[in-house]
């Protein structure tokens, strides 16, 4: 079985990014190392890389130098082949590629991607290249500007070339198609081709292929005089303000660039105002033409202003802009996130990845990497799409992180706090938000308020809680949340971005409680080596357990792994192995370790056992030579808070290991609890496994 694909095209703007980033996103979920390759980069500047590198290095993090992942510029090419030096082109890509091989477990690699009059060559040069390198392929073709016929014949026409040059073509991809001929397409290619292979079809989607403001300033060279904090934001189009204000404004359209001279005051001024109208759509930017800047005191208002777009200039005249515009190619480049997610999100609706799988790659993964956990996690949140509430809504990282989740349509999200701060907060910060899967509630004004708060009146009067303090504490977005779990109007919460730890876990354990059988509440985080995924508890909520409970603990750690796909083998850390220590604190781990194994004779467990015996098989083989945990635990249960805490922060600064949690585990309904040092990524995880536990 090949060791890699190739993923070819014979066509400019054929949109084959979106099967290179699913593909990688795919293989570093199968497998330890894949490395990423492209024969021949086409460079224009080449004091500036290539942008699929760049983005396929930056988003999934490889192990691979930039100079690594190609082996000649189109530049080069041409230099030898006016040389007569075709053969020195394969054998630099042969080179090249065989030193990936000893390193990679598999390899991606994605064709040229010439323009203008190359592109009549660019199929031959990726057949030649893949036949050379004993590649199998995936050819990828657009349906842009093309009939459903001319699009049939180009891909049939691309698949009897590489099978003439004895390719095997695993697939075909037609991409940029009318999305109401998906079905249609993929059956008439399946009744051309007649070969069992792979197929998928990938409708035109609209927000991949606008440019965005950047790539509008690179590609005229255009002057950022405001908003270099937006220049992600996309252009759907172009609104010329060359007319009168009110025949202008008739013309704009969501997402529209306007396009006026410089000192047109009256344009600038009324497209900005426009924007943030609920009557007018908003505008991406405005591009200044004729080398004109408005007078200093229209500056001065506009950068007054609370709410701006990008404010571009240039030297050319509008009407030759406005048809440049027209022309340009929209890219994948490392900085937009949300253009890479909705390829992935993309990639994951449109391509049948189980097929792929199935047919294709078929090599077994050995072990559970941080990647696959990872892509794992994704995988299983996306199967029973489920609704988590965000209390804390106005915070940066949070916004952030529901914006991604709802990129990628795993979850349904709602975010607690004043509609219009939030709104306001989105706009500020330049996020692109779907509010068709982002709810917003104020839970003062919502239509539920009442109904939380005789509900946790009735649960919690007993404790002496009368209406008015019940009105008092529902007003809080920690118990508001809490409660939408409780009712079964959300799935799970996630907070603690800037509540402490008390105040998040409080209300679930004044209401929602405790699971049958259960008297502890804990903790794990997922704790991502660089070759492994280990489950650490209890490292958040208990400080100085007894020896049931730390059993009891260990025994809920291990339900979770298992739960998430890892074989749960239970180290009971202390300070001595075996029965070599004495003392209270051991006595404990070696009672709690009895316990279990009473209670769940099913669980592989050991204790007491030190940390580097659990986890390092020549000294946990050595200290203990007949268990059958020491040197591989997966799941490592600590005697106390102050260890395990301390223990889980040291391991994840040190060694850069990702640390996803902390989990709670024992209630009956899923709140998870954040660091106020939280990131992005800790809170984009957390509401991944907070949705799989709701499942």
């Amino acid at each position: 079985m090949s060791r890699a694909i190739y993923i070819a095209t014979g066509e400019a703007e054929s949109g084959k990014s979106i099967l290179t980033l699913g593909m990688m996103r795919i293989l570093l979920g199968r497998t330890r190392k894949v490395g990423y390759f492209r024969p021949i980069i086409e460079v224009p500047d080449p004091s500036k890389k290539d942008n699929h590198i760049e983005t396929i290095l930056s988003h999934f993090n490889l192990e691979m130098e930039y100079e690594e992942c190609y082996a000649l510029t189109g530049a080069e090419v041409i230099q030898k082949k006016t040389a007569d030096e075709d053969g020195e082109i394969l054998d630099a890509i042969i080179k090249k590629y065989k030193a990936l091989e000893d390193r990679f477990d598999f390899i991606l690699v994605e064709g040229t991607d010439f323009s203008g009059e190359a592109v009549f060559v660019e199929l031959d040069v990726n057949a030649v290249i893949a036949k050379n390198l004993g590649i199998p392929v995936i050819l990828v073709g657009t349906g842009k500007d093309k009939t459903t016929d001319e699009l049939v014949t180009n891909l049939h026409l691309a698949y009897d070339s590489f099978m003439d040059k004895e390719v095997k073509v695993l697939g075909i991809v037609a991409n940029k198609v009318d999305e109401n001929q998906v079905d249609n397409i993929a059956q008439i290619i399946k009744d051309t081709v007649k070969e069992e292979i792979f197929i998928a079809v990938i409708p035109m989607i609209r927000s991949l292929n606008n440019p965005t403001i950047k790539e509008i300033v690179d590609e005229l060279k255009a002057t950022i005089l405001i908003g270099e904090d937006q220049l992600d934001n996309q252009v759907e189009n172009s609104a010329v303000g060359a007319m009168q204000l009110r025949n202008f404004l008739q013309h704009l359209k969501a997402n529209c660039l306007v396009i006026t001279p410089g000192d047109r005051a009256d344009v600038i001024l009324s497209s900005l105002q426009a924007s943030i109208s609920d009557n007018y759509p908003k505008i991406s930017g405005i591009l200044l033409t004729g080398g004109l800047l408005p007078e200093e005191p229209i500056m001065q208002l506009i950068k007054g202003l609370r709410e701006i777009v990008p404010i571009l200039a240039i030297e050319k005249g509008t009407f030759e802009v406005a048809n440049k515009i027209g022309a340009i190619r929209s890219h994948i480049y490392p900085t937009n996130d949300q253009r890479i997610y909705t390829s992935l999100n993309t990639f994951d609706k449109y391509v049948n990845i189980s097929d792929l799988t199935r047919k294709y790659l078929t090599f077994k993964p050995k072990g559970l990497t941080p990647r696959m956990f990872q892509y794992d996690l994704l995988k299983k949140a996306q199967k029973v799409k489920k609704h988590i509430v965000l209390p804390e809504g106005t915070d940066e990282r949070i916004l952030l992180a529901a914006a991604r989740l709802t990129v990628l349509d795993i979850v349904e999200v709602t975010l607690l706090g004043d509609k219009n701060s939030i709104e306001e907060k989105i706009k500020e910060l330049g996020i692109s938000m779907n509010f068709d899967r982002v709810k917003i509630i104020d839970p003062v004004s919502s239509p539920q308020f009442d109904d939380y708060v005789k509900t946790f009146y009735e649960l919690r009067k007993h404790k002496n809680i009368n209406m008015s303090m019940a009105q008092d504490l529902m007003q809080d977005v920690s118990f508001f949340g809490t409660m939408m779990v409780y009712k079964g109007d959300a799935d799970g919460m996630v907070s603690g971005a800037v509540n402490t730890t008390q105040h998040t876990i409080r209300p679930a354990l004044q209401f929602i409680k405790t699971k049958p059988n259960v008297s502890v509440v804990s903790s794990i985080f997922f704790m991502c080596l660089e070759d492994r995924v280990s489950v650490f508890g209890d490292c958040a909520i208990n400080p100085n357990p007894t020896a049931e409970q730390l059993a009891e603990i260990a025994i809920s750690s291990a339900d979770s792994s298992a739960a998430f796909g890892i074989e749960p083998k239970v180290a009971m850390l202390s300070y001595s192995s075996g029965s070599s220590g004495q003392g209270a604190d051991v006595d404990k781990v070696r009672k709690a370790t009895e316990i279990v194994k009473e209670l769940r004779p099913d669980i592989k467990i050991e204790g007491p056992i030190q940390y580097d015996a659990a986890v390092d098989i020549n000294i946990g083989k050595k200290k203990l030579p007949d268990s059958k945990v020491a040197g591989e635990a997966s799941v490592l249960i600590f005697p106390d808070l102050n260890t395990g805490n301390n223990t889980y922060k040291a391991v994840q600064r040190e060694t850069g290991a990702i640390a996803i949690g902390p989990m709670l585990q024992g209630l009956n309904k899923p709140v998870n609890d954040l660091s106020r040092g939280c990131t992005v990524d800790d809170i984009f995880n957390t509401v991944i496994i907070t949705a799989i536990q709701a499942q």
